[in-house]
């Protein structure tokens, strides 16, 4: 029987055509020559044709670059170029031929070349933090390190910049004693001490058998050493191309110097303003120094050639980016045909026109949406697919997140690659670390920690799960306790996590439930957990145990077989998960709790989103989002260069500034202090980080800012003026986004407009009707959202399973809540039962610190200067969006410390106590209403009766007319008569009146003195015009009025003052902004 061989289908490869530029690179004949490529100017094809015209003249080059992506789309190239395979790897990174060399010639040099494993940037960060921590056990005293480090020994940062020391020594060539000398030589003691560790450190790593890539680059150099070895090498390899040189840093310059040695073939191909690696040790003024390095046989500077035609993009973003690129130095040693030529290259006949586009937002959110919605302009109008755009950001862990999820909102699918954020944060991953941790400990999790644990995947509850199942335990526990108060549902359900068996008791007294089965699962599942841990099993198998326990991966593996977005986010789950596993293999030989925990302090140390093994999830089926840094090399149709704002895009931070690693450098002959990089050089590398980003571009090119008015946070960068064209002010959100749902949303709106012809009306209800009736591919509704079942307002008004507050129980009220619920009762609901309401602002946390402030004065009687000192202790803690906001409010903070200290200076009334607390039970309507709350002062007055101040710091004053009857005041006045305050006050109940005093408020006329609203007392005014006379007090029928309201849950939204600052006043009935009608 004939064989049967396989044979790759030949592909015919057109031979492109080059330029003037691109052929004298062809035909160089030898020796050094550096080549100046600027964005879409065909490096990448006349790097292949130049090695291709190599390969068919019989000789042998190495092309070294520095991603594999690079390298592997290089070896594509090069081999289809030629119509078949080479021996050798003609493309390799720096990385990948260190690694090589070491496995190759390492054993006869005493290295275990083939054993050894290269380490990932977070996992060398670990290493170096678990080495430190050592140290410092052997060493309490920290004796090795200066003073002024110390305190900063054990944190995260100072182990980030012993990292960065270590390899910037190793780009730079130096032995721990060297780095040890050259601390001497600067005066810098915390250099000397990081050269002590870093033996210890290389001991690790050798016992280990791992390397971290600047080690591995400088063994590499030592093997170079040995004339045998490098004379093989040049013997196998006759010539040498370097890809992307400006971004090597000084050891790999001398390894290819090493290689090639004085006058050899070296051809560097590279772009000085894309140079934008200078965290990693890449020097800008590198390739600049390329012709005075690599000299050539006679001595003289190497020869430059710069590519002058530009294919990727037009006149429009060629010229942009021109006025971006003519900020940044060039050295004046180049020729001056060759700067002309680089810096000013020519779009070609077929380069594209392009576009130019640079809008500003009012906010971070308008932005995401208005970037969502041209994108599907783009997609939906222009035919771009969504694979040919891409969104750019400075940095990943900050600007990605918000993203992400307001384009998948919009139905614009997302790819995101792996190593941009790092896997402790990824989403499938916080769960299962969260039962590690819990797992780890004996008895039962927080409450916070059951909740997440929950509603993970882990759990499977929603929110509205998770409510309910409190609500059961609540009511088993009720019954066990015979009707008694029982624990808050957050407390059960945590403690039921530590305690299976109250699950099953819940069941037993009021039936099965999915909740309380799915709850008693994951108790189990913890359970086992922990006695697993406790039996010795490594982190893998306890991971494994958690992760195969649930029906989770059964779920990821349905969502990644169906398509569409479910699956790109099921794949993107299972690589994170995969991740992790691989981590927790490589600690096999730890074991129990120690190795568990050293298992999540690495994974958790991991806070640089770098690792390569994750770099290749990206299938190509969405809209990439990444960072600018990520996007060197590629290239899409449209880009939105998105959220450029000053102080995040330049990020002209220090880094490093303990030890200042950028400042180890070469000094005339030798290793020292160098002056490191200035203002401007920090500058200009976010220039050309920005000027990356922007010639991504073929086509169109969107940069993106917010403009808002709250601070510097929201100034858009410096940068959007340097491309010189015009700024286009967007206001509002978009008009109607273009997706399915906003389309059903627009056609509802014109089939009930009384307002548009019958006929416009008409077609409206068609096409919904069209819509709902419309499937996708697997049979189910293609627009669920045209389906008038599952419209609000189609349906009766629903109920909650359980009232608001059970009819067993008391309604409580504190006084301000009592205000805000008669003032408005919708809002009432949102905000303080639905905690609906968003975040506190900048006043808010004034107030707060004020009100502490105010409370520590009346303790302990100190002084206006002292209290301020105080201030100044506290305000440095507080967080505000920029600090323009920290200035102002501290100013307003002052002020209102001396109108305190003015006011208070004027009582003669005798102080009882601060910040005093009451629970009071009170009947009305022969119903009881627990009243709760905190008087800021109790004072008392000459005859003996009591008086209420509450002091406020906010800007809105009341009218006087509604101080008689404020409620919050109210409620003081009657705990105070009812006895609330007699441990304080000697069983005296008699009232006298109660106060505001506004601190942020001046008195008319009085500059140092605040604002005071004084409420009649009680006892003189126990009714008010209006009232129920049937009451006891005013207050009475307020509280009365309040408990129906939420007896009968009748939450109605009234217009009044506070409607100016209602979190819920876009969609508030009251204001005609009602969802439904």
């Amino acid at each position: 029987m004939a064989g049967i061989g396989l044979r790759r289908r030949s592909v015919e490869v057109a031979v492109p055509r080059l330029d003037g530029d691109q052929q004298r690179v062809v035909e160089h004949p030898g020796g050094p020559l550096l080549v100046l490529a600027g964005p879409g100017t065909g490096k990448t094809t006349t790097l292949v044709e130049a090695v291709v015209a190599r390969l068919q003249s019989g000789r042998t080059p190495l092309v070294l670059t520095f991603s594999r992506r690079a390298a592997a789309d290089l070896r594509e190239r090069i081999t289809a170029r030629l119509g078949r395979s080479t021996a050798t790897p003609t493309a390799m990174t720096f990385h990948s031929f260190c690694h090589a060399m070491l496995r190759r010639f390492g054993a006869a040099a005493g290295e275990t070349g083939g054993d050894l494993r290269l380490l990932t940037a977070p996992e060398q960060e670990f290493r170096v933090r678990e080495t430190l921590a050592g140290l410092a056990d052997r060493d309490p005293e920290l004796t090795g390190w200066p003073n002024e480090v110390r305190a900063a020994y054990p944190t995260r940062a100072f182990a980030a910049e012993v990292r960065q020391v270590l390899a910037r020594a190793r780009q730079l060539g130096l032995d721990p004693e060297d780095l040890v000398a050259a601390a001497e030589q600067s005066g810098r003691p915390e250099w000397a001490a990081v050269g002590g560790f870093m033996e210890e450190y290389l001991e690790v790593l050798d016992f280990e058998q791992v390397l971290d890539y600047s080690e591995l680059v400088h063994r590499c150099r030592i093997l170079l050493t040995d004339p045998e070895v490098l004379a093989t090498l040049r013997r196998e390899f006759d010539g040498l191309y370097v890809d992307e040189y400006q971004d090597t840093d000084p050891s790999q310059v001398d390894l290819l110097a090493d290689l090639v040695g004085p006058g050899g073939d070296i051809v560097a191909v590279g772009d000085p303003d894309q140079s934008i690696y200078g965290f990693r040790g890449a020097e800008a003024r590198g390739i600049l120094d390329f012709p005075d390095r690599f000299r050539t046989a006679d001595g003289a500077p190497a020869p430059v050639v710069a590519l002058g035609t530009t294919r990727r993009f037009g006149p429009r973003i060629a010229d942009a980016t021109r006025h971006l690129a003519e900020r940044l130095p060039l050295a004046r040693s180049l020729p001056a045909p060759v700067r002309e030529r680089f810096r000013q290259p020519v779009a070609a006949g077929s380069a594209p026109g392009g576009r130019v586009d640079v809008l500003t937002f009012e906010s971070t959110g308008a932005e995401a949406e208005h970037i969502a919605d041209l994108l599907r302009q783009a997609h939906l109008n222009e035919g771009i697919g969504w694979a040919e755009m891409a969104v750019l950001v400075r940095s990943g862990r900050r600007n990605l997140p918000p993203l992400v999820r307001a384009l998948s909102a919009a139905g614009v699918p997302v790819e995101v690659a792996g190593d941009e954020i790092a896997l402790s944060a990824e989403p499938a991953v916080r769960p299962l670390l969260l039962a590690l941790q819990v797992a780890l400990r004996p008895g039962a999790p927080d409450a916070d920690e059951a909740a997440r644990l929950l509603v993970s995947p882990l759990g499977g509850l929603d929110s509205l799960g998770l409510r309910r199942l409190g609500r059961r335990l609540r009511e088993s526990e009720r019954l066990e306790l015979g009707g008694a108060m029982p624990e808050s549902s957050a407390e059960l359900c945590r403690l039921a996590l530590g305690d299976p068996g109250r699950f099953d008791d819940c069941e037993r007294a009021l039936g099965p439930t999915t909740e309380l089965e799915r709850a008693r699962e994951l108790a189990l599942l913890l359970a086992a957990a922990r006695t697993r841990i406790e039996s010795g099993g490594t982190a893998e198998e306890v991971l494994w145990l958690l992760w195969s326990g649930t029906r989770w991966p059964a779920r990821l593996r349905a969502d990644s077989f169906a398509g569409g977005d479910p699956a790109r986010r099921a794949d993107r789950d299972l690589d994170a998960v995969c991740a992790l596993f691989d981590i927790a293999a490589r600690s096999e030989e730890l074991i129990g709790v120690r190795g568990v925990e050293s298992f999540m302090a690495e994974v958790e140390a991991q806070q640089i989103p770098a690792d390569t093994n994750r770099e290749s999830d990206v299938g190509g089926r969405g809209v990439r989002l990444l960072t600018a840094h990520r996007a060197k090399g590629l290239q899409w149709r449209l880009v939105v260069v998105a959220s450029v704002q000053e102080g995040g895009w330049p990020d002209l931070r220090v880094r490093g500034s303990l030890l200042q690693a950028d400042r180890l450098g070469r000094l005339g002959g030798g290793v020292g202090l160098s002056e490191g990089l200035s203002l401007s050089e920090r500058l200009a590398e976010e220039r050309r980080l920005f000027y990356v980003a922007c010639t991504r571009a073929r086509q169109r090119l969107y940069v993106t800012a917010v403009e808002g008015t709250e601070g510097e946070g929201d100034q858009p960068s410096r940068f959007l003026s340097e491309l010189r064209v015009p700024v286009q002010p967007i206001t509002g959100r978009p008009r109607r986004p273009l997706t399915l749902a906003a389309l059903v949303g627009e056609l509802r709106r014109v089939a009930v407009d009384p307002e548009q012809p019958t006929s416009l009306r008409d077609a409206a209800a068609v096409r919904l009707a069209w819509l709902a009736d419309a499937s996708d591919e697997s049979g189910g509704p293609l627009v669920p959202a045209a389906d008038p079942a599952r419209w609000w307002g189609m349906r009766d008004t629903s109920r909650a399973d359980a009232p608001v507050v059970p009819a067993d129980e008391p309604v409580q009220l504190s006084g301000s809540a009592l205000g805000s619920l008669l003032s408005c009762p919708r809002e009432w609901f949102l905000s303080r039962r639905a905690q609906g309401e968003s975040g506190r602002h900048s006043a808010a946390t004034a107030g707060e610190v004020l009100h502490l402030l105010v409370d520590h004065a009346a303790r302990h009687e100190v002084s206006t200067e002292e209290l301020v000192e105080h201030l100044d202790e506290v305000w440095q803690q507080l967080d505000f969006d920029a600090h323009y906001l920290s200035a102002v409010e501290r100013v307003e903070a002052e002020a209102m410390v001396q109108r305190y200290a003015a006011w208070e200076s004027a009582q003669q009334r005798e102080l009882l106590g601060t910040e005093v607390g009451f629970r009071l039970q009170v009947e009305v309507d022969g119903a009881p209403v627990l009243l709760t709350g905190s008087v800021d002062r109790l004072e008392r007055i000459a005859d003996g009766r009591l008086h209420v101040v509450d002091f406020k710091t906010g800007r809105s004053e009341p009218d006087r007319r509604e101080v008689p009857s404020h409620e919050q005041l109210g409620v003081y006045q009657l705990a105070a008569q009812q006895g609330a305050f007699d441990r304080l006050t000697g069983g005296e109940r008699r009232v006298s009146g109660a106060e505001l005093v506004y601190l942020r408020l001046q008195e008319r006329g009085d500059l140092l003195y605040p604002k005071v609203f004084v409420q009649a007392s009680l006892d003189d005014q126990p009714h008010l015009e209006g009232d129920d006379p049937d009451q006891p007090t005013w207050v009475h029928d307020r509280i009365s009025r309040a408990a129906r309201m939420i007896r009968t849950e009748d939450f109605q939204a009234r217009v009044g003052k506070s409607c100016r600052y209602c979190s819920f006043v876009s969609s508030c009935p009251a204001q005609g902004a009602q969802v439904v009608e």
